[in-house]
């Protein structure tokens, strides 16, 4: 049974800073790909960043240059580290994996950014 378990959400303000982390069963390498989602009330879950076993990187346009996802060898998890956060990213976040066709999710942790 793969397990994702999110960490790291909170409530932050405009510009600030926040590092999502993603524990998974077993290794993180076993994975394809690896990423996050998020899904804003009454909005489509939509991709955020994700990065697969080779190290090819994806990010949604939105994201670009303000969020990383990297892989943290010695934590075993797969984090986001989102910058200069914006209100409208405010969402419930969603770490996702891929394996031999199979999708998994995580329970989700929520992003707020308010003043």
């Amino acid at each position: 049974q793969v397990q994702l378990v999110e960490s790291g959400g909170g409530l932050v303000q405009p510009g600030g800073s926040l590092r999502l982390s993603c524990a998974a069963s077993g290794s993180i390498f076993s994975y394809n790909t690896m990423g996050w989602y998020r899904q804003a009330p009454g909005k489509e879950r939509e991709l955020v960043a994700s990065i697969t076993s080779i190290d090819w990187i994806n990010y949604a346009d939105s994201v670009k240059g303000r969020f990383t996802i990297f892989r943290d060898a010695a934590k075993k998890t797969v984090d986001l580290q989102m910058n200069s956060l914006k209100p409208d990213d405010t969402a419930v976040y969603y770490c996702n994996a891929r394996r031999s066709g199979e999708t998994y999710w995580g329970q989700g942790t929520q992003v707020t950014v308010s003043s």
